[in-house]
């Protein structure tokens, strides 16, 4: 029979066997990691490369140069509204319309691109540059005015940037810590600049072609969130007819990002918005209430685009309703809660109430009456404590208990006024004994041996006879008798 510490060693074996086997699994995930890291690092380094070339591609790609061309040529040529029929895959530039809002996610990424290029290259010249204009395309514009001009004074950027930022943009580069550039990198530079100008402009062409082509084929999703993220809805979802069939709460999330914030607070990250937040409504919204207004405008959207895929408004006035609704809604949920109305107070009443009266009602008000000593313990004097039940205040006080006449807790409890009232009552009705009620057994005949009967007055020889022993034992004439002893 095996022992307790044989079951121990038993159990520690079957641990060590387990640990033994965890290893090899760690080593792979941490190989893993390595090769993710590398990737990671390989990806960085391409925003390091001295050649532009190798770190912009997209605008000597053959699709750029394709979807262009096109876009160009449907600028050109305008719309063909015989081509737009009940079936929209169908239809050329509705699949042109698909194609430039995946290359308006890439032009954006290369301007990204880009700009690092030209902040890294152009960091030894003008260092501060970078946190006093934070759009790239200006800063694109910026460098490309200012070159390797030590004294920006002399350089005009009006136009380039608001009047506040020029001024302080003068007055940083005054006191700058920079040296001037060699001209293959400031060649470099103009040239990224160049290239960022371009594909901002190509941008732009872009987006005004799916504009002018959305009222067209979603005209009542376009009067609610716009020509441009009506585009990026119906390219993410896949088509018109991929959105009218996708639920509000996955519209929501067309084109979220679930940023990585390296173990900082998500409580600010809104990974739950997508496009609907570059919206104007959504912008223009207070941020208390934005995750409201995304979850309405995705609803709306969604009818929306269900009506347009039905070709059930060409006019777009459905959209223009549900976006006049949902402004009206957000005003509402703006405004502050109604204030509590004071409570008027009823109209009085003219004709006097019955109420009853008598005896009865007279007893019952006694009887329900505030007590004296309730009275004095409802009473505080002014500048003397009171006592309580437990003591220091606490409990039930006494008030002016005690305080008042003769130091005592219990008062005197009076005779009321009805008790009074009776007992008078009863005395008007000789109901008792009174002081001028004669007793039962006195009789107005007297016996006498003389006369016999006579009539006599009991009172007047009560009178006579004076109240008590007075007659006998303090009499003026009574004398004492003599007690023989035998």
């Amino acid at each position: 029979m095996a022992t307790l510490a044989d079951s121990f060693l038993a159990d520690l074996d079957e641990l060590s066997d387990n640990e033994a086997e965890v290893p090899v699994e760690d080593e792979a995930g941490v190989a893993n990691m390595e090769e993710d890291v590398d990737g990671d690092l390989a990806d960085l380094e391409t925003l390091n490369y001295d050649d532009l070339d190798s770190v912009s591609k997209l605008q000597k790609s053959q699709r750029f140069a394709d979807i262009m061309q096109k876009v160009e040529d449907a600028l050109e040529k305008g719309s063909d509204m015989s081509n737009h029929g009940l079936v929209l895959e169908d239809d050329p530039e509705y699949q042109l319309i698909v194609d430039c809002n995946a290359l308006s996610v890439d032009i954006e990424n290369e301007l990204v691109i880009i700009h690092n290029f030209i902040r890294d290259k152009y960091r030894p010249k003008f260092p501060e540059l970078e946190s006093l204009v934070h759009h790239p395309i200006d800063y694109a514009r910026v460098v490309q005015k200012i070159g390797n001009e030590m004294d920006v004074t002399l350089v005009d950027l009006e136009g380039l940037l608001p009047s506040a930022v020029i001024m302080v943009v003068s007055v940083t580069a005054s006191t700058t810590s920079g040296k001037p550039l060699p001209e293959d990198v400031l060649e470099k530079i103009v040239d990224a600049c160049d290239r960022a100008l371009a594909l901002d402009s190509a941008k732009k062409k872009v987006l005004d072609f799916v504009e002018s082509r959305m009222g067209f084929i979603a005209p009542n999703l376009s009067a609610i969130v716009g020509s441009t993220v009506a585009a990026k809805l119906m390219g993410t979802a896949g088509g018109l007819a991929a959105l009218a069939k996708m639920p509000a709460c996955n519209v929501q999330l067309l084109g979220a990002k679930r940023k990585n914030l390296a173990g900082f607070s998500t409580a600010t990250s809104q990974y739950r918005i997508g496009y609907v937040e570059q919206t104007e409504i959504f912008q223009s919204t207070p941020p208390a209430l934005k995750m409201r207004a995304g979850r309405l405008l995705a609803a709306k959207s969604t009818l929306a685009a269900r009506v347009d895929s039905t070709r059930g408004d060409p006019s777009g006035n459905t959209g223009k309703a549900f976006r006049e609704e949902i402004r009206k809604k957000i005003e509402k949920w703006q405004e502050p809660p109604p204030a509590k109305q004071p409570k008027p107070l009823p109209v009085p009443d003219s004709e006097p109430k019955k109420k009853r009266g008598g005896r009865r009602l007279r007893k019952m008000k006694e009887r329900y009456a505030i007590t004296d000593m309730r009275k004095l313990a409802n009473r505080m004097q002014f500048g003397i404590p009171e006592e309580s039940s437990l003591g220091d205040g606490l409990g039930e006080g006494y008030g002016m208990l005690g305080q008042a006449g003769s130091g005592k807790l219990r008062v005197s409890m009076g005779q009321s006024k009805l008790a009074a009232k009776v007992a008078k009552k009863f005395k008007e009705k000789n109901y008792g004994s009174t002081g001028g009620a004669t007793s039962g057994l006195t009789s107005s005949l007297a016996f006498t041996p003389v006369q016999g009967i006579e009539l006599s007055n009991p009172q007047a020889h009560a009178h006579q006879l004076g109240s008590g022993t007075q007659s006998t034992y303090f009499s003026e004439t009574g004398t004492f008798s003599k007690i023989k002893r035998i």
